[in-house]
């Protein structure tokens, strides 16, 4: 079992429901029962930190879902290999790609090309998340759209 994965599995759904939600971090703490700083709401969604059950669970009250539901989220996105810990992206077919969501990838792909940086890109988990964050989707889907042909 790999914890890491699960930690930063966690760390997305968290993020990802807190966003959708339309809340900072500082709002989302502020709905919490006990005291937590933003920062360590944000090591806990980079999965740079791992929180406590009673933790996990308070934050899945101020967040309104079950606690149950979102492990099992998290545990079916491990398990499907949809967050890999690198993908190879060919470069010059995603500087052409013109699937709207991924318009900022697509200029980020053009300026690599455009330096000659090579056709092809092996991106690790932090540079996905970061490519899927600038474009507004989650990793999963990002992969998934990488990954059509």
């Amino acid at each position: 079992m790999d914890g890491v994965a699960y930690q930063r599995a966690l760390g997305r759904e968290l993020q990802q429901m807190r966003m959708r939600r339309r809340w900072t971090r500082a709002q989302l703490v502020r709905r919490l029962p006990v005291e937590l700083s933003a920062q360590a709401l944000a090591s806990y969604e980079t999965g740079t930190r791992s929180c406590t059950v009673v933790r996990f669970v308070e934050l899945c009250m101020a967040l309104e879902t079950s606690p149950h539901d979102l492990l099992e989220r998290v545990h079916d996105q491990v398990s499907r290999d949809d967050h890999p810990a690198s993908l190879k992206v060919d470069l010059t077919r995603l500087a052409l790609d013109d699937r709207q969501p991924l318009a900022p990838a697509r200029r980020w792909a053009a300026a690599e090309v455009g330096r000659q940086a090579g056709g092809s890109r092996d991106l690790d988990l932090s540079a996905l998340e970061s490519l899927a964050a600038l474009c507004g989707l989650p990793v999963v889907e990002l992969v998934r759209m990488l990954r059509q042909d």
